[in-house]
């Protein structure tokens, strides 16, 4: 969500892009982190009514039984029956150091932009180091990082955030850090533990060792991009006539 309004004879409107799925009217939604429900009367986009929004629309959609005080900029809408988004407790990701003066330990606290969201976020714990190029392991409980070095770290969001796997959700699922007014690295969400209203504690996004096995392709797949060149465009005509199969169902 990028921001809510509240519209007179209408009521609460927030604003927002479509990442994934759909969003309709009739559809209960949830907010996350603030875990409310509510029903979406209606969906608009430049002022024309839409039976359904898809990924990349740029809407406004009136909720009922939400006040415009409850939900804000960062907030994250999505369907309450299918996966519905939670607060994230902690996320594991794979992050590369672009450009900063100093070694980052554990304990460094920098902003986090993921989404609309912008929130501290805490590196709880350098897990491993990674060759970049194709993700293997280097060191284990590594003391420090620095610019040009890639690796695993658990990070602590300071205040309520929703983070989604990259695996998941591609777009909840990467992130750049900021620190010194300028961009000092970015990552990629491997795993999320989220925590519901409940309080209740659940971990998505792919295991260790599906992690390592993914890994291993990805090490695998720049030598055959670089023999069969030619095949890219066969590749991105192939993909593009997935995304039209996928809206005309």
């Amino acid at each position: 969500m990028q921001d809510v309004y509240k519209i007179g004879g209408i009521g609460t409107v927030p604003v927002g892009r479509v990442e994934t799925g759909i969003l309709k009217p009739g559809m209960n939604v949830w907010f996350a982190p603030v875990s409310l429900k509510a029903e979406v009367k209606s969906v608009e986009m430049h002022h024309e009514a839409l039976e359904k929004a898809e990924p990349g629309d740029n809407v406004g959609f009136n909720v009922k039984g939400v006040s415009v005080k409850d939900i804000n900029r960062g907030n994250v809408a999505g369907d309450s029956l299918n996966d519905p988004p939670e607060r994230a407790e902690s996320f594991d990701a794979q992050v590369i150091v672009l450009d900063h003066p100093n070694k980052i330990c554990a304990g460094y606290t920098p902003v986090v932009d993921c989404h609309t969201a912008h929130i501290a976020c805490k590196f709880d714990k350098l897990k491993y180091t990674i060759n970049k190029r194709n993700g293997q392991k280097l060191e284990d409980d590594p003391k420090f990082i620095k610019a040009g070095m890639a690796a695993i770290i658990t990070l602590v969001p300071t205040k309520p955030m929703v983070v989604e796997p990259f695996t998941l959700y591609a777009p909840l699922g990467r992130f750049a850090v900021r620190d010194m007014r300028k961009t000092v690295a970015v990552g990629v969400i491997k795993r999320v533990t989220r925590k519901n209203k409940a309080g209740d504690i659940k971990e998505v996004g792919p295991t260790q060792a599906e992690e390592d096995a993914m890994m291993a392709e990805m090490a695998k797949a720049p030598e055959k991009t670089a023999k069969k060149g030619s095949k890219k465009k066969g590749a991105a005509g192939a993909s593009s006539g997935k995304k039209g199969s996928k809206k005309s169902s």
